[in-house]
């Protein structure tokens, strides 16, 4: 693998082309990282994005999951706190606790893994 590099970079036979082999490691690098970067990390940074509007838009109605599995339609809204009727029991909840939103008319929205 190194020869090849050392042949596609020019560098000289003995050695002499150790900046071009250095650079040419920079350059993988930075390839490597931005892949990473493009594959990973911005998907699950806009997915978090998307959940994060998501509850700020909750409302009355709305059926949510908790992230305990609790599911409840929201009866009650207060800043972060919100009460949730799930069969016979009323729960109040952090808003940061759900994981998923399903509305009564829309699609159905789940949490970043």
């Amino acid at each position: 693998m190194i020869p090849a590099l050392l042949f596609l970079f020019g560098a000289p036979p003995g050695g002499q082309g150790d900046g071009r082999v250095m650079g040419a490691f920079v350059v993988q690098m930075v390839l490597i990282v931005g892949i990473v970067y493009f594959l990973l990390i911005r998907p699950k940074v806009q997915q978090e994005k998307k959940h994060r509007a998501r509850l700020s838009q909750l409302k009355k109605g709305d059926e949510v999951v908790t992230t305990g599995g609790v599911i409840g339609e929201i009866i009650h809204l207060k800043d972060d706190r919100i009460t949730v009727k799930s069969g016979e029991s009323r729960l109040v909840i952090q808003r940061d606790r759900i994981a998923e939103v399903r509305s009564p008319t829309g699609p159905e929205t789940t949490a970043p893994a």
